[in-house]
């Protein structure tokens, strides 16, 4: 057991235990890290515009699970803010903009 702990430790923190960089090495370049719902975010404003260049970059910045995620909790706060102003239920919006009949 206490194996695997070390094994977690070296790969999250190398430098700490006698791996990963070198003294003198340059270090690497950061890459921004972005969460779920900022690639939510792009990914669907880009699929209003039918920008694909923008829609795959946005879907390369987390996994698929994430981005389903997010793009669903976008779609309930929109919904749900659409209903708001509307003053309707989130029910009778989102049937509406998906061109359903009413229940």
């Amino acid at each position: 057991m206490t194996e695997i702990f070390g094994a977690l430790r070296r790969a999250v923190a190398p430098a700490r235990f006698g791996g990963g960089r070198t003294t003198g090495s340059a270090p690497a370049p950061v890459r921004r890290q972005h969460n779920l719902f900022e690639a939510a975010a792009a990914f669907v404003a880009a699929s209003a515009e039918d920008d694909e260049e923008r829609m795959d970059e946005a879907s390369g910045w987390v996994s698929p699970e994430q981005l389903s995620f997010g793009v669903s909790e976008l779609a309930c706060r929109a919904l749900i803010a659409l209903a708001r102003e509307r003053g309707e239920s989130p029910q009778t919006v989102a049937r509406e903009l998906l061109g359903l009949s009413h229940a």
